[in-house]
């Protein structure tokens, strides 16, 4: 007998579906997911333009230098708030980059018949492993995120962050690198950041103590303090509002009266300096002494010094 080889029929469908079909459906997810990935990397960059412009316009209907010196006071420094803004907005657009060619990979793979149990399984440990693993890097990325989100400072602001203190000369999402006076750098990391005490942001107090003997004419030191001091802010810009003189302290040699002062951010040593000096001139007009500083008595002979 003669034997015959029987071939399976061929299934011009499925060959043609695997060798035209597959790679035009891979073709069609990546076309997508570029679409995808463009239209809301448009979006991101829309809604950041009109955040800022709508920042922007909130000065623009207050007359004089009302808008600036309120944004003096209260921090909301307009490039400030654009800066942060575009940095939040180029991490949505990573987060958004990384989210798209995720699903398109996993896309791909399902419609080459690759099992995504077994990848998602091993996917899931690999991030628990490396979450354990960067868990500082991780905590470092979130308080970046949560810093710039809430102005808590920028580039220029002096700021006391525990170890180190000084201007901040660059804020990233991980570290944040300052210079102290003595002209070191320091780079610290966000995690690490427990408090934050910022000098820059909204305003700062000038105030001064004058002494005075016990029976000077408190009444009339005041009067004549507060008529100096009245068109102090029209004066001197750095001045947000008329300065307040209060008793302070009484003891047995003088009387001590604190003249105070809103300022802006980082202005009130030199404020203080011009607030000794316009004093010292209204009590001279005015013929009021200051008080001498008490002087110490010796300890007598023979007692524990």
């Amino acid at each position: 007998m003669t034997a015959y080889l029987v071939l399976p029929a061929l299934d011009w469908g499925q060959l043609l579906d695997r060798v035209v079909g597959t790679p035009l459906q891979i073709l069609g997810i990546v076309l997508a997911a570029f679409v995808v990935r463009w239209f809301l990397h448009r979006l991101i960059r829309s809604l950041v333009a009109q955040a800022s412009q709508r920042h922007a316009d909130r000065f623009l209907s207050l007359p004089g230098k009302a808008g600036e010196m309120l944004a003096d006071a209260t921090g909301l420094d307009r490039e400030r708030y654009a800066q942060r803004a575009q940095t939040m907005g180029a991490v949505l657009r990573s987060v958004v980059t990384v989210a798209v060619a995720a699903v398109a990979l996993l896309t791909i793979m399902a419609t080459l018949d690759v099992p995504l149990g077994p990848l998602l399984a091993s996917a899931g440990v690999g991030g628990v492993a490396l979450g354990f693993g960067a868990q500082s890097l991780v905590k470092d990325f979130l308080s970046g995120i949560f810093m710039i989100v809430e102005d808590q400072y920028g580039v220029g602001d002096f700021i006391d962050a525990g170890e180190a203190s000084g201007v901040v000369e660059d804020v990233s999402l991980r570290v944040t690198r300052l210079r102290d006076g003595s002209g070191v750098v320091w780079y610290v990391r966000n995690g690490e950041i427990v408090r934050v005490g910022n000098h820059s942001q909204g305003w700062s107090i000038a105030a001064i103590t004058v002494p005075f003997a016990l029976d000077a004419d408190v009444t009339k030191i005041t009067r004549v303090l507060t008529d100096a001091l009245a068109d102090l802010p029209t004066r001197d810009s750095r001045v947000l509002d008329t300065p307040t003189i209060a008793i302070e302290s009484l003891s047995s040699g003088a009387i001590s009266l604190r003249v105070q002062a809103r300022c802006t951010a980082m202005e009130n040593i030199h404020v203080q300096r011009d607030l000794r000096t316009a004093v010292k001139a209204a009590l001279d007009e005015a013929d009021i002494a200051i008080a001498a500083p008490a002087a110490q008595t010796p300890p007598a002979a023979g007692s524990p010094r």
